[in-house]
């Protein structure tokens, strides 16, 4: 299972149709779900992913996306998404991951050394995670 844990809604129809496009592409190789944290104080939020995480004690590997994060190709991103059963991903809101948040994740990744609106960071992380099962499942949509 998938779950992508994002700050605020997506207001930009176009940017939420290509999402929705995306995961409607992704959904027949994965399970996935999406939820979202209405936009507050990072510490909030933090504390509101954390307890859309559940339990510590699962098997779930929790990701944030942060600009600071590892900087890893599709492939390995692929290889990620290959080596867990469950991955929880976090999107933070305008200000960023609360600190909460990011002690429960079990590492950080970013999109790019650029800074994103958090809508464009979540087509964007959409975008690969369904480019890294195309890559696992041996489909053409990655010319790498």
């Amino acid at each position: 299972m998938i779950k992508i844990i994002a700050v605020g809604k997506m207001k930009d129809k176009r940017l939420r149709q290509l999402a929705d496009d995306f995961l409607q592409r992704l959904r027949p190789m994965a399970p996935v779900k999406t939820l979202e944290i209405k936009d507050s104080k990072p510490e909030k939020e933090g504390r509101e992913m954390v307890a859309l995480l559940g339990s510590p004690d699962g098997n779930t590997l929790v990701i944030a996306m942060d600009e600071k994060g590892d900087n890893l190709t599709s492939e390995q991103f692929a290889k990620v998404l290959g080596q867990h059963g469950s991955i929880s991903l976090l999107i933070g809101g305008a200000d960023g991951l609360g600190s909460e948040a990011r002690r429960r994740a079990d590492r950080t990744l970013r999109l790019s050394s650029m800074t994103w609106t958090h809508e464009m960071a979540r087509v964007l992380l959409i975008e690969q995670v369904y480019r890294g099962f195309s890559i696992l499942k041996g489909r053409p949509y990655h010319r790498g």
